[in-house]
């Protein structure tokens, strides 16, 4: 590979998709599908990381695919929202969903790995998925311990944004693009090195001109913050940026609005969405600015486990990631804003991933920040 490609460093197991609570309580829909007898033995709860189930992005991903999971399974479905993001307040919410009887909790985010690892003693009879984390002390330079009882799911975000760095240089030809990240954490870092990493192959490989600089590569500070995503996006399209990569939960909601209002005022400017297919955040008439978007399938992983413990196949004791090879990241299934023959390309450089012709650095290196 050429600069800007390196060698992808896996986590220590990496496998294929596998086919748990304060506020008032709020319910999801329960019992089985079609007022049949449930399947499931068990019941499922989440506990929401900062935003709500409809937040656009990780938490609805990860609702949703609990959501679809009891409709197949008839696990029933119960959330907590906590009152804030503390490891005291998503402990209580998780004692409030065991003790309700929900003992499959799923839980999505970094924030909940100190919660997880003092649960997954405490409750040893029930079961526990941790999204984009590992359980561990907190203490510093502390161990990940995933119990018997807990499985960690990571992805690598850094293919999905290669290929979503790619997909954007094929169809924009050239121009500057920006980069807006939420909280500097590894799973957001990722995601921007993965697009650099993409525009940087399409440019030495594929005949395209687009570029992006220090400046235009922004760490925001929260995943909640949409007035403050509105205004980062609207000071790099001023300053010239015509793709803003936003990874950012809220923050890029924020700007994906501010992309929207300048686009009905005749501006050429797009985003790239992430974590879910975001296209229809970004319609306006009978366009999107969201010209594709970075997807780590956070549902089907939901999903997959549940099903996994309906089949007496819960992967307890585990970490896995789940890449482009497992069907884990990619865009979306359809990209309304993407030629045809640019999909063609696409798919043709993630068959590259897949095979290892390609491998995509999941480490900073000479990258921007």
């Amino acid at each position: 590979m050429k600069k800007g490609v390196m060698s992808l460093l896996s986590l220590a197991l990496s496998v294929s998709m596998l086919a748990g609570c304060g506020s008032k309580p709020e319910e999801g829909a329960t019992g089985g599908a079609g007022g049949e007898a449930p399947k499931a033995s068990f019941t499922v709860g989440m506990v929401t990381d900062a935003g709500t189930i409809d937040d656009k992005s990780f938490n609805q991903g990860t609702y949703e695919g609990i959501e679809r999971a009891n409709k197949d399974f008839g696990t029933g479905l119960k959330y907590q929202k906590p009152a804030g993001t503390t490891e005291a307040e998503y402990t209580k919410e998780i004692g409030n969903l065991y003790d309700a009887g929900y003992k499959f909790i799923v839980t999505p985010g970094f924030k909940f790995e100190t919660a997880i690892f003092k649960a997954q003693e405490k409750y040893k009879d029930a079961k526990f998925v941790l999204i984009d984390g590992a359980p561990n002390s907190g203490e510093p330079d502390a161990k990940p311990v995933v119990a018997d009882n807990t499985v960690s799911i990571f992805f690598a975000e850094q293919e999905s944004g290669f290929l979503a760095g790619v997909a954007t240089a094929l169809q924009l030809k050239e121009g500057e693009a920006g980069f807006i990240g939420g909280i500097q954490i590894p799973p957001v870092q990722k995601f921007n090195w993965g697009f650099q990493q993409g525009l940087n192959y399409a440019n030495e490989n594929l005949d395209t001109k687009v570029e992006i600089k220090k400046d235009n590569v922004v760490y925001q500070g929260t995943f909640d913050n949409v007035a403050a995503g509105g205004q980062l996006a609207s000071q790099m399209y001023s300053n010239g940026v015509k793709v803003i990569f936003a990874a950012a939960g809220g923050v890029g909601v924020g700007a994906i609005q501010e992309a929207v209002t300048r686009a009905k005022g005749g501006d050429e400017v797009w985003i790239v969405g992430v974590d879910v297919d975001q296209y229809n955040d970004g319609v306006y008439g009978d366009k999107s600015v969201v010209l594709t978007s970075a997807v780590k399938k956070i549902d089907q992983a939901a999903y997959d486990m549940i099903k996994a413990e309906t089949e007496g196949k819960f992967p307890g004791g585990q970490t896995l990631t789940l890449d482009a090879k497992s069907d884990g990241v990619g865009l979306p299934a359809e990209n309304p804003n993407l030629s045809e023959e640019v999909l063609k390309q696409v798919d043709e450089v993630l068959e590259k991933i897949k095979s290892g012709e390609i491998t995509v650095s999941a480490e900073q290196g000479d990258l921007l920040p």
